[in-house]
């Protein structure tokens, strides 16, 4: 794993981090520093501006959270006010403020509390920064002499995955949307029968050569991703034979053949039958083809 930052394109850095095996990745700008993902903690995001000042003196200008989970968010308020003045602006996809709101967030704060000491200690200190500069489908950023395109394509690990988008260096931050360290997380906020279409999207907007950065693990290449699209696919698929055959959900990860462990696919069953179910909101609104984004421009 590496253990200092690596230049993966032209001034875009990734270094990864336990627990988690978290990707954090900047991208360098005259203007300063923009920041993908902030780590599991406070403390965790103390340790991360130190370790940016290795990397760069800049300022960081920029936050992009590529979803809300907590080992891609809890670090955010290193960066705001007080902490750092003047603050980074947080951004991030516009589900992400009413996610971490939500239930799924407070369940798991009981389940790390559970964990012991560490994560009591962490909790203890934590404030959740959520993005206030909010994406519907894309936006542009404008790093100086370089920009960054912030785009959500569509639903697969949560409803609020964002991409990063570096032209000049060709380069995608994918988030969580692809995973290299391990398989994809079917969490119970994802979204298994949409996320094949989810990275064909990805895989439209990105050439042959394009470096793509993954929320955990290391850099690949688009046929690793279009790998793991048809890995996604052949779960959808499954999952959706095993619905119309009458195979219950609690069953039907023990009932496939699958490319990843069984138990992994647990929730990617339980969310697949609620969808073909009709028990998600499938009423996406999602301005695909539009471009407003942050709701003060």
């Amino acid at each position: 794993m590496d253990q200092t930052w690596r230049e993966v394109a032209d001034r875009v850095f990734q270094r990864r981090y336990q627990p988690c095996d978290v990707t954090v990745s900047v991208v360098v700008g005259a203007d300063g520093l923009a920041v993908v993902d902030t780590r599991c903690s406070l403390a965790e995001g103390r340790e991360l501006r130190e370790h940016l000042r290795q990397l760069s003196p800049a300022p960081v200008r920029w936050v992009v959270n590529t979803h809300w989970h907590f080992d891609h968010l809890w670090g955010n308020a290193e960066f705001a006010a007080p902490r750092q003045r003047p603050p980074a602006e947080f951004w991030g996809h516009r589900n992400v403020p009413a996610a971490l709101a939500g239930p799924l967030n407070a369940e798991l704060k009981q389940q790390l509390a559970a964990q012991g000491d560490r994560w009591t200690a962490a909790l203890a200190e934590l404030e959740e920064v959520a993005p206030d500069h909010l994406v519907s489908a894309a936006h542009t950023l404008d790093l100086g002499d370089r920009a960054i395109e912030l785009r959500h394509v569509g639903r697969g690990h949560t409803d609020g995955d964002l991409l990063i988008h570096i032209p000049d260096a060709d380069a995608l931050l994918a988030g969580d949307l692809v995973e290299e360290s391990g398989a994809p997380g079917f969490g119970p906020d994802s979204y298994p029968l949409d996320w094949a279409a989810t990275l064909d999207a990805l895989l439209a907007g990105i050439g042959p050569d394009t470096v793509v950065v993954p929320g955990h693990g290391a850099p690949v290449g688009p046929r690793f991703v279009r790998e793991q699209r048809a890995a996604v696919a052949g779960i959808a698929e499954q999952l959706t034979a095993l619905h119309k055959a009458g195979v219950p959900a609690a069953e039907a990860s023990a009932a496939g053949e699958w490319p990843y462990p069984a138990e992994q696919l647990r929730c990617a069953a339980e969310r697949a039958y609620a969808q073909l179910d009709g028990e998600l909101d499938d009423a996406l609104d999602l301005a695909l083809g539009g471009a407003l984004d942050d709701p003060r421009h």
